[in-house]
């Protein structure tokens, strides 16, 4: 069985993909004693780190007492081999997650809109002073607005 829930690199899931992911790997776990998951990243291990550290703090609710050395396995893993590269968008997004699973964040579902944008000062990035900012505001991974340079 073959699952694919990519997203872009240097990027977070939404947390429904986590919640998604998280799911599917529990349920092909518990299918069968001999049932395992291979992950597959085509990027920088950060999107991997955050799959296993959202599966680390899933299966601490719902895995059986069965699972404890799986999850130290991950952990070893996770602390060798992904943390040092984790985007703090990412680790933030797992810190979320965590809070979804905990109860201590609850998920806001109502939308959220942009009206404007204020920068406060003017940086100074070129040599002569100032700077010629660029704004592109994305949507779902679309870019829905580009100003002016």
């Amino acid at each position: 069985q073959v699952l694919d829930f990519g997203w872009p690199d240097l990027h977070t899931p939404a947390l429904e993909k986590i919640c998604s992911i998280c799911k599917a790997m529990d349920t092909w776990l518990n299918a069968a004693p001999h049932n395992v998951v291979v992950l597959h990243n085509k990027g920088n291990r950060g999107r991997l780190g955050v799959v296993v550290a959202a599966y680390m703090h899933y299966s601490n609710i719902s895995a059986s007492a069965d699972q404890a050395l799986d999850r130290f396995a991950m952990k070893r893993f996770y602390e060798d081999k992904v943390v040092p590269v984790g985007q703090p968008s990412q680790k933030r997004y797992i810190h979320y997650f965590s809070g979804l699973l905990s109860g201590t964040i609850k998920m806001n579902n109502k939308p959220l809109f942009l009206h404007h944008v204020i920068m406060h000062g003017i940086p100074n990035f070129e040599s002569k002073g100032g700077c010629r900012p660029f704004l592109k505001i994305y949507q779902a991974m679309q870019p829905v607005y580009t100003s002016g340079i």
